[in-house]
């Protein structure tokens, strides 16, 4: 197999040929045919998130067919397409587990942070944590649906029954959600960089009401908000444009410090809450419904072997929508 291998956090991946490896119990080996590139990777690459295992093979936006199972696998099949997505493991036994909380486990496994991941032409998975696909949709388009999607759709849950959204960063998990919430019946309002006429103007295409940058008010309160850029300072921005006991969730696994505000921007029953990995149950429910609402992702493939490119483009906002890399 090939990969691209992180040896040294601040680094370039390198492309590394390594040994097939086997699947042991439970586990399953996945022949990769796409696998997403996330902002956590760059989270991850850049050393933003602590401890990674190092050496360690990123990506966790994995779609692919099972070509080896281990023992004990029981409902997937040699050959059947499979997504495999951050949560990679979780010890079922710890309080969190216990209380359908598993996304906060208390020793959990995570895909290209702990456990080797997608930027690579095959992986071992935990079977209890990989998902039929089926036959809908390509595998590219597939791809940034095992986090950006997932993760979308666990921010958007927490936002209740909100009719006025707005989505501050309009990247691969919004511009996946943005689709979800027009098909519920919701008004999106979409915040970009100030400037970045382009990223509104998708936006729009996408269904948005409005589009403008970060800087600017829309022109009604709001219901409640998602953070998907990594940035502290929009905390504060999003309260003063939510209404009285309005949310703010901020969706990603990493961000910049939050800077101090004033408690009035928070009175009012308004509240600011996170979004911390994701289910099972998740990844089961919003697999089922992304054919219903024909979710389209916008997608920009690159080769496995130009993985670092396709982080530094993510990094400076190069494309709009998803990144994927082809083995």
């Amino acid at each position: 197999m090939h990969a691209m291998v992180l040896h040294k956090i601040g680094e370039p991946l390198v492309w590394t040929e390594l040994p097939d490896r086997e699947p042991g119990p439970d586990e399953i080996r996945v022949r990769i045919s796409a696998c997403g590139v996330c902002r956590t990777d760059l989270h991850v690459v850049d050393g933003e998130l602590t401890n990674p295992r190092v050496p360690i093979i990123p990506g966790h936006e994995i779609v692919g067919h099972i070509d080896a199972l281990g023992f004990g696998v029981m409902g997937l099949a040699i050959g059947e397409r499979v997504g495999v997505p951050w949560l990679g493991h979780t010890c079922g036994v710890c309080p969190y587990c216990r209380d359908n909380h598993e996304n906060l486990c208390d020793a959990p496994g995570f895909t290209g942070y702990t456990r080797d991941g997608g930027y690579a032409t095959s992986t071992i998975a935990d079977a209890r944590f990989a998902f039929p696909l089926g036959q809908h949709d390509d595998d590219i388009a597939l791809a940034p649906l095992l986090c950006a999607g997932l993760i979308g759709w666990r921010s958007l849950k927490m936002t209740g029954d909100a009719k006025r959204l707005g989505f501050y960063g309009f990247g691969a998990a919004a511009h996946i959600v943005a689709q979800v919430a027009c098909w519920q019946g919701r008004d999106v309002y979409a915040f970009t960089r100030p400037g970045d006429t382009s990223s509104q103007r998708f936006a729009r295409t996408l269904g948005a009401v409005w589009a403008g940058g970060s800087d600017e008010t829309p022109p009604q309160k709001l219901d409640a908000a998602i953070i998907f850029a990594p940035v502290g300072d929009l905390v504060p921005t999003a309260l003063r444009a939510v209404r009285k006991g309005g949310r703010v969730t901020c969706a990603g696994i990493h961000m910049s410090d939050i800077p101090s505000f004033p408690y009035s921007l928070l009175w009012e029953e308004r509240q600011v809450v996170s979004v911390a990995n994701l289910t099972r149950q998740d990844a089961t429910d919003f697999l089922a419904l992304a054919p219903q609402v024909g979710i389209v992702t916008q997608t920009n493939p690159y080769p496995l072997r130009e993985a670092n490119q396709a982080l530094a483009d993510l990094r400076a906002g190069r494309f709009e929508g998803a990144a994927v890399l082809i083995p």
